[in-house]
């Protein structure tokens, strides 16, 4: 090329400086930048070698040129760079200004979630997404909230279903989370939807699949025409969720004075997957949802009309869904002061305290 072509080539090479310059974010893409331009392979560079090809009496005028051009261009990568390098220094510095060496470092949970706890809270968003409130009440209860305003007068025969822990002042200690329905119906009427998570307590022999002390969730939704098939269908939607996959269900009649009519949900037990083992008694089934139909005197107690509202009340073993979920074949190993059962539950999927609430 001549001495003309070259102008025109530095003067291409240095607008490519400029552009390239403007989008440099940092001091390492300048360096970046002056190596592709210097260097002895860059543009410039590259010019330099070629000053030989040039006839005798030229290579001064070409040289000229070329050192010029590389002197503008080392200058504008310098002051970049420079640029660059203020902003940096600005930014750290007003980082170390934020820094409070006084405070507390942070702190990593430690352990895990109690297997009920964590199902309790895994029900507890569900029911959230599905329009329900949370509600709790008291685990000491008088006798009208846990028997008679749930149509189980003194006289029931249903009262021998279930042998209860009677207190010296006259009060008991729930039975199930049912009291609770009253409570809610006198607190906020009709429509309704809510559940209730909390501790029970029977007067149990204890077995692989009883204990004295479980807990359950309560649910409970009054409005207008709601029927069996919601029930089954909340069901269905709620321990698949829990489980994570589709669970085989029966359905059967059962009795519970507060419902009519009622029936129990049971789920194939996950354990065996239904083949039959110690958890579940051999039969391949486990009764976690008993359920029905509101009775139409319950609603009376809790201050609703029969004639206008229906609803579906059902109590969620959250005890047995823990050991279905995480594959716990006793019952008892929920209560006990050994941890380390309770820690292996981990390979069944237990989740940590930070991944929770």
């Amino acid at each position: 090329m001549d001495i003309e072509q070259l102008t025109q080539t530095i003067g291409e090479i240095e607008a490519g400086v400029a552009a390239a310059l403007s989008d440099a974010a940092d001091v390492d893409a300048c360096r970046r930048l002056e190596t592709g331009f210097l260097g002895k392979d860059g543009t410039l560079g590259s010019l330099i070698a070629r000053i030989r090809e040039y006839p005798s009496q030229q290579r001064g005028e070409v040289g000229k040129l070329i050192n010029a051009a590389k002197g503008r261009v080392k200058a504008a990568i310098a002051g970049r760079q420079a640029e660059l390098e203020k902003i940096r220094d600005a930014a750290e510095s007003a980082s170390a200004t934020d820094f409070d060496p006084t405070l507390p470092g942070a702190c990593e949970p430690m352990g895990s979630v109690h297997p009920v706890t964590a199902v309790q809270w895994e029900v507890e968003r569900i029911f959230e997404r599905l329009g329900f409130s949370v509600e709790c009440g008291p685990e000491m209860e008088t006798e009208h909230y846990n028997f008679e305003a749930l149509n189980v007068p003194a006289s029931h025969p249903a009262r021998d279903m279930q042998d209860t822990f009677w207190l010296t002042n006259g009060m008991l200690l729930r039975t199930q989370t049912s009291p609770v329905q009253i409570r809610a119906m006198e607190k906020f009427g009709a429509p309704l939807r809510v559940i209730v998570p909390g501790r029970c307590f029977r007067y149990e022999t204890l077995d692989a699949s009883h204990e004295n002390t479980f807990h359950q969730v309560e649910g409970l939704m009054v409005d207008r025409d709601i029927s069996i098939p919601n029930l089954v269908a909340m069901a269905k939607t709620l321990l698949g969720e829990v489980m994570h996959r589709e669970v085989k269900l029966r359905i059967r009649p059962g009795f519970f004075p507060f419902v009519e009519p009622g029936i129990e949900i049971d789920m194939n037990c996950q354990i065996c997957d239904g083949a039959g083992c110690a958890t579940c008694k051999k039969s391949g089934w486990i009764e976690v949802l008993p359920c029905g139909m509101v009775h139409p005197k319950v609603l009376i107690a809790g201050g609703i009309d029969p004639d206008e509202y229906t609803g579906f009340a059902f109590g969620l073993g959250l005890t047995r869904l823990a050991m279905m979920k995480y594959g716990i074949r006793d019952i008892r190993v929920l209560n006990a002061g050994d941890l380390r059962p309770l820690v292996a539950t981990r390979r069944f999927g237990q989740p940590l305290i930070a991944s929770y609430r």
